[in-house]
């Protein structure tokens, strides 16, 4: 990972397009092994602002069927939430026999931005640091496969994709006043992270740290490493043949001039 200043030359988009294609054939046979085969598979995202977690997650979910493999992105704790079990509000999400559920992050937020922000206690953050790991063991002993992403960036690299977002109106929404308090913390949030990948990367449940410097390249990383992580075989059924359309026999087209219709703006 080069952190000495030399930015690797970025993929041409057809290479990077190409190599995509033939991923996504790929993710799409894990997709039917871990049906078939029930597996339970649970990725959990995290990183820095703007590191590219939620392109990540797209990019391995854009041929995949929702119904197999989901994305978990809670929202802010409820009033009820915060009063629970620290792990409970994130148990219903995850798989159950048959799915993968990506978490665009998750329980790590006690970790990262509760812990910096100081919406946790000492007394809580110290408590989720001793009982993490014993929680992912239990996933894990039940069967479940925990994959554990850390996106990593440089911090010119979070500065750049600040600046585009504020230039540009169709990305301005991914950039809250939290992460700009986020900015102001760099060194916080450095610390933060580096006491949670020392303390959480453990045997049964691994720290894998991404280069994000480079989008493209760090999409084909995670989905290459991802479907090393998992043992598959392809079951991609045979081509279907698409039997006759029904005759018309006596049935009419509708007369539609009576319905509204959507302006064709593009003919």
């Amino acid at each position: 990972m080069a952190e000495n200043g030399d930015k690797p030359k970025k993929m041409k988009r057809k290479a990077y397009e190409a190599e995509l294609a033939k991923l996504e054939i790929e993710l799409v046979k894990l997709q039917g092994w871990i049906k078939e085969k029930g597996l339970k598979v649970a990725v959990v995202f995290e990183g820095r602002d703007s590191a590219g977690k939620g392109g990540v997650i797209k990019r391995i979910t854009y041929r995949l069927n929702p119904r197999i493999v989901r994305v978990v992105a809670l929202p802010t704790p409820t009033e009820k939430e915060k009063s629970q079990w620290y792990f409970q509000r994130y148990v219903p999400h995850l798989p159950s026999a048959g799915e993968m559920v990506l978490f665009d992050r998750s329980w790590y937020n006690r970790a990262g931005v509760e812990r910096v922000m100081g919406f946790c206690t000492d007394e809580q953050y110290t408590e989720f640091m001793a009982t993490v790991n014993g929680f992912e063991l239990a996933l894990v002993r039940s069967g479940l496969t925990l994959i554990k992403y850390w996106m990593h960036i440089r911090d010119e690299v979070q500065e750049e994709r600040f600046e585009q977002r504020i230039d540009d109106p169709r990305r301005r929404w991914k950039l809250s006043p939290m992460d700009l308090e986020a900015r102001s913390r760099w060194v916080d949030y450095s610390k933060a992270r580096d006491a949670m990948l020392q303390h959480t990367s453990t045997p049964h449940a691994p720290w894998y740290i991404v280069d994000a410097n480079i989008k493209r390249h760090a999409r084909l990383n995670v989905i290459t490493h991802l479907l090393s992580q998992i043992p598959y075989d392809d079951l991609t059924p045979k081509p279907l043949k698409l039997p006759p359309r029904q005759k018309a026999g006596d049935y009419k087209h509708p007369d539609f001039s009576a319905f509204n219709f959507v302006p064709s703006e593009y003919p």
